[in-house]
């Protein structure tokens, strides 16, 4: 009897041990169940829960050959013809391409009826080859004519750069604020740690910016803390027990109650226009880029700055740790490619440096050259030898982001009526080279006679006559009707 009475809970537990397996073979159920559970924690753990939720779901997806329909449910991607009609025209490769990421695989941090804030998932979410730059994250926000965006700090280092608009920014350190006015092509540095606050100046346009954030404590994954707040967004504060908010403001309960409840309004609202010019008012001068706890801090113009190169089919201009002393500790350059309507960057490769590219404005399609994706066991026709290298392809729009590793050939082409802009911040940038592989600074025009015959198996005067054919460089004529043969991904 006493076995039986040790028996039966047994039975019992094992038969709610594979209900619960047969319910988790649903992964919709799953991700419902788990976003219901995510309700019922704090508020501060709430986004995190979620992200957590539509990991394991897309995860499960994955492992059944199956879309990931989250960009559905959440309404992204809807009444939206044209993306619809670029979807369809993918082949299944492109859509699996570990090295672009689309619309789908940003997720929503912030969103009023003045801005929002997204982020992209972690590049590893996306493929283990991506492993080198997990701890960096990509984020852009946007925020309404007028709008203030609340104060926060981030366990994070960030690089701003401001895509369109005008705006201010205030960074508060222990002994420090500074406050700068922003505008297109501005880059600054947010210094981990560093409370800052936004707002947009202008009457008309938009504040866009583009951010690449490199985390600090756990890796690939930053929080945003908000002090000088109250409900919404929730402040830490509120998290802290009575009696020591009492303590650490040596101040009355009902008054801190009062003062951490009123803000209600969202992390990104419209102020007035007196004071947002008032903010503005106190901005000092744009700064040499010193140091952030010297003299001064100020931003640096990309754009204004030069570009590196120009000619008639496209603009790039850099700035790196020479131009910007504070991008030298991170080891990160940055750049802004305006390519011209249906031109090309030519072929190239960076030695050391992991391109990570957002597309600000524009249409178009990248090729990159990949050995990690090629089938080795596959045949090329007519030859003994194994496939070497795969052709990786994607179609370009705003917000995607392509991740380009050190060594891997690449171009960008921009469609016909339209130019194609691209902001990049290049990780590993110390002591990086750029190798152009085809146009007037072909390097391998620096091979001799015999070594291009060796090379080629071709005349040297053939070979020659090839490597110099085109005049241009950097940027060059893009392919015609935007497209051409070669092995590829389809």
């Amino acid at each position: 009897m006493a076995k039986l009475a040790f028996v039966l809970p047994l039975l019992l537990v094992l038969s709610l041990v594979c209900l619960s397996s047969s319910s988790d073979s649903d992964p919709q159920r799953e991700l419902e169940e788990c976003r219901r559970e995510c309700q019922q924690r704090p508020q501060g753990q709430q986004h995190h829960c979620q992200e957590e939720c539509e990991r394991r779901y897309r995860e499960q997806r994955r492992g059944r050959g199956e879309r990931d329909p989250i960009e559905k449910q959440s309404g992204k991607g809807q009444d939206n013809p044209e993306r619809e009609s670029e979807q369809e025209g993918e082949t299944e490769q492109e859509r699996k391409n570990p090295y672009h990421f689309r619309d789908e695989r940003y997720r929503e941090r912030i969103r009023t009826e003045h801005g929002y804030v997204k982020v992209l998932d972690k590049f590893t979410e996306q493929s283990d080859l991506l492993r080198g730059i997990e701890n960096y994250r990509v984020s852009l926000l946007e925020a309404d004519p007028h709008a203030f965006v609340m104060p926060v700090h981030f366990d994070a280092e960030g690089i701003l750069y401001v895509n369109r608009g005008r705006g201010t920014i205030t960074l508060l350190q222990q002994e420090n604020k500074k406050t700068y006015n922003l505008e297109q092509g501005d880059i600054i540095r947010v210094p981990a740690g560093t409370t800052f606050y936004l707002t947009n100046r202008d009457n008309n346009q938009k504040l866009q910016i583009v951010e690449l954030l490199q985390a600090v404590s756990t890796p690939g994954r930053y929080e945003a803390f908000y002090g000088p707040s109250g409900k919404n967004p929730e402040s830490f504060f509120r998290t802290f027990s009575d009696s020591i908010v009492k303590a650490a403001f040596n101040s009355q309960g009902d008054t801190l109650r009062r003062l951490f409840e009123k803000q209600t309004k969202g992390a990104i609202f419209k102020a007035r226009e007196e004071q947002i010019r008032e903010i503005s008012r106190h901005a000092s001068s744009r700064g040499s880029g010193t140091p952030f706890k010297g003299e001064s801090s100020g931003p640096v113009n990309l754009l204004r700055h030069g570009p590196a190169y120009s000619n008639q089919y496209g603009k790039l201009y850099e700035v790196d740790e020479n131009d910007y002393p504070h991008l030298r500790e991170l080891d990160i350059s940055v750049g802004f490619a305006n390519i011209t309507s249906g031109a090309m960057t030519a072929p190239y490769y960076n030695s050391k440096a992991t391109k990570v590219a957002v597309v600000t404005e524009g249409n178009g399609y990248f090729e990159m050259v990949c050995p990690h994706l090629a089938s080795g066991g596959r045949r090329q026709k007519g030859q003994g030898t194994e496939e070497r290298y795969q052709k990786i392809r994607g179609n370009l729009s705003p917000g995607h982001v392509v991740v380009v590793p050190a060594g891997h050939p690449t171009v960008i082409v921009a469609s016909r009526g339209r130019n194609l802009e691209v902001a990049c911040f290049n990780i590993n940038a110390r002591n990086n080279e750029r190798y152009h592989l085809a146009g007037k600074n072909n390097i391998y025009k620096n091979l001799e006679e015999q070594e291009l015959e060796l090379s080629f198996n071709a005349p040297s005067k053939e070979v020659k006559k090839v490597l110099n054919a085109q005049d241009d460089q950097v940027f060059t004529r893009g392919p015609e009707g935007g497209e051409e043969g070669g092995r590829g991904s389809e």
